[in-house]
């Protein structure tokens, strides 16, 4: 199975699935842990050019398509040969954030968007996409209460830019309702973890 997490900047997203994850792995479930841009050595050379906060003079199509490269080659990589082993790959973002970043608050428009990616992912979606709400502004208030978390080109965007964001994401899950479970991350950490694992484990034991 292959499971994608997505959200606004803040949502607390790894922090829930790290925990669900634990106990994934103690049911015995085989779990390979990744995530966008990134996971593999060279998807994550272009994750540093993409997020690099001295790149602020990147074209929005390039952005676009540097994440469309570095989606290929982590499934190519990464999350196929882990499907086809049988193992449940969780991916810290997918194709939606880029229909949602790029798509919706870069106004590059959803449709062409998901045509480049329907080209680099030869059509594979997510499963399971469980997506992470949470108001902008909280979020990005967690973001500059975190010390440790690193702060990427994207979190220094306007509020606009993220409420954008979020409403293209909240688009996406009426568009797709099969794949998509939309998790209230404005709760407490424990909360937010238990759903999610309960969302995981439904998908799993239908």
């Amino acid at each position: 199975m292959f499971i994608t997490l997505e959200g606004p900047e803040g949502s607390g997203k790894t922090t829930a699935v790290n925990a669900a994850v634990r106990e994934l792995e103690k049911l015995g479930y085989s779990i390979v842990r990744t995530r966008e841009p990134g996971g593999t050595p060279i998807a994550e050379q272009i994750r540093n050019v993409i997020l690099d906060k001295a790149n602020t003079a990147m074209d929005p199509r390039t952005e676009a398509l540097l994440y469309a490269a570095s989606r290929r080659q982590h499934l190519v990589e990464k999350v196929w040969p882990a499907v086809k082993e049988g193992k449940i790959v969780i991916c810290d973002r997918y194709l939606d954030s880029s229909l949602a970043y790029q798509g919706g608050a870069r106004g590059l428009g959803i449709e062409n968007i998901l045509n480049i990616n329907m080209f680099a992912t030869e059509g594979t979606f997510p499963d399971l996409t469980l997506l992470f709400d949470i108001d902008p502004e909280v979020g990005l208030a967690r973001i500059a209460a975190n010390a440790s978390r690193e702060v990427n080109r994207l979190d220094l965007e306007k509020l606009d830019f993220h409420k954008n964001v979020r409403n293209t994401f909240l688009h996406l899950a009426k568009r797709y309702p099969d794949r998509f479970v939309i998790i209230d991350a404005s709760k407490s950490q424990e909360e937010v973890a238990k759903a999610t694992l309960d969302v995981i484990l439904a998908r799993l034991c239908k």
